[in-house]
């Protein structure tokens, strides 16, 4: 049977996982949340006491660390070292953490063999920063997610209240913005848009239309 994968890309806070997900269900591919792995690595350097700064330690350290994704009712369940750290992994300090850490080469690195593994073993859609470019560059569909900042910034802010997080959207804001610029200026694999990746700029369309967006794309591209 063949193996299709799908690169979904874009800035914090774009609504990459919600599309992904809803994509995946609807076309029966397996998702794949790239983020959710790397918070998972900040957590694990979190709760060592480690900093992005201390390179040396990364690297001493890294090889005790074990990421794996399981699935459980369509579900995308994160494991870190045999625990599932899936409600660990939203909150805004985790998110920050992760992309303090994702500039490194051997985190990277990492995480990039695990996913190709998934990505070419069974259908996929993945998203990240670094999907289209690096991680599956010859993926069949690729797309760049994108919204306006503030629109991110309100739709996060959201998010935290409905799970209870004490949170401040302008404050929020600061910090997508700060994502942004690191995530574009970074040294490895940098935030950028493949060349054959369709822009789609979600700041006036719901998750569920750009999720049917994205299956129409995939079904005409991959004549599903």
């Amino acid at each position: 049977m063949k193996v299709y994968n799908v690169a979904i890309d874009g800035p914090a806070g774009a609504g990459k996982s919600t599309v992904a997900r809803m994509a995946a269900k609807e076309l029966g591919f397996v998702y794949v949340d790239t983020g959710a792995m790397y918070r998972a690595l900040a957590l694990a350097f979190f709760r060592r006491g480690i900093k992005p700064e201390e390179k040396e330690r990364v690297l001493e350290v890294l090889p005790e660390f074990n990421v794996n994704i399981a699935y459980q009712d369509g579900e995308q369940i994160v494991f870190l070292n045999g625990e599932d750290v899936t409600s660990l992994l939203r909150t805004q300090e985790i998110g920050n953490l992760a992309s303090d850490f994702a500039p490194l080469a051997p985190v990277r690195k990492k995480l990039r063999s695990l996913q190709q593994e998934l990505a070419a073993r069974t259908s996929v859609v993945m998203d990240g920063r670094d999907i289209g470019t690096i991680v599956l560059p010859e993926a069949e569909v690729k797309i760049f997610l994108t919204a306006d900042a503030k629109v991110r910034a309100t739709r996060r802010f959201k998010e935290l209240c409905e799970r209870g997080v004490s949170c401040d959207e302008g404050e929020i804001l600061k910090e997508i913005l700060a994502r942004d610029l690191q995530d574009e200026q970074r040294e490895n694999s940098p935030l950028t848009r493949a060349e054959d990746a369709i822009l789609v700029d979600a700041s006036s369309l719901s998750a569920k239309e750009v999720a049917e967006k994205i299956v129409e794309l995939v079904k005409e591209r991959c004549a599903l």
